[in-house]
């Protein structure tokens, strides 16, 4: 598939996960033929993700398809730059992330959404976690951060949490 339009191919799949959703398909693979998996492949996303933007939206109404849109073009660009097209070959465990209650500068979620952030970046998201998901989603929007832009804050700060933490503070204080 062409990477010129990936953003089209990839509104293509959302749409086509959108509507096997609301068939009651809770397969993600099979929301997909052989030459779609290639193609998310291509672009560092699995079925599972774009399926869990999908599932979402259908019930949520939330993150908008141009919310998938920047998760998966950050995404993208890391895999591209950074990753060299070459996956990690390693994938999380949920025990590998702190608690949802932990706190940073008095911050709770914040340590958690840094780990998934990162993971979301490398490409290294068990199935069973979505980057983006509700509480991701509430502490964003209570901090004033759009989910893309966070993640690539912390594309940014590499392995500064500091300069993330210092990001989220200076956003939350713009709130109106």
């Amino acid at each position: 598939m062409s990477q010129y339009d990936w953003a089209g191919t990839f509104r293509q799949c959302y749409d086509k996960a959108v509507a096997a959703y609301r068939l009651g398909n809770r397969q993600p693979r099979a929301c997909f033929n052989a030459d779609e998996l290639v193609f998310l492949e291509s672009i560092g996303c699995t079925a599972q993700e774009i399926y869990d933007f999908a599932e979402d939206w259908c019930q949520d109404e939330a993150p908008s398809f141009g919310t998938a849109l920047l998760i998966a073009a950050a995404r993208r660009d890391f895999f591209l730059v950074v990753q060299k097209h070459q996956r990690t070959g390693q994938i999380i465990t949920m025990n590998d992330l702190p608690a949802k209650d932990a706190q940073v500068a008095g911050l709770a979620w914040l340590p958690r959404l840094i780990a998934k952030a990162r993971a979301k970046l490398r490409g290294e998201m068990p199935d069973e976690l979505m980057y983006g998901c509700g509480g991701d989603r509430a502490f964003l929007r209570k901090v004033n951060v759009h989910p893309a832009d966070f993640l690539r804050e912390v594309w940014a700060a590499r392995d500064d949490d500091q300069k993330i933490i210092e990001y989220v503070k200076q956003c939350s204080c713009q709130s109106v």
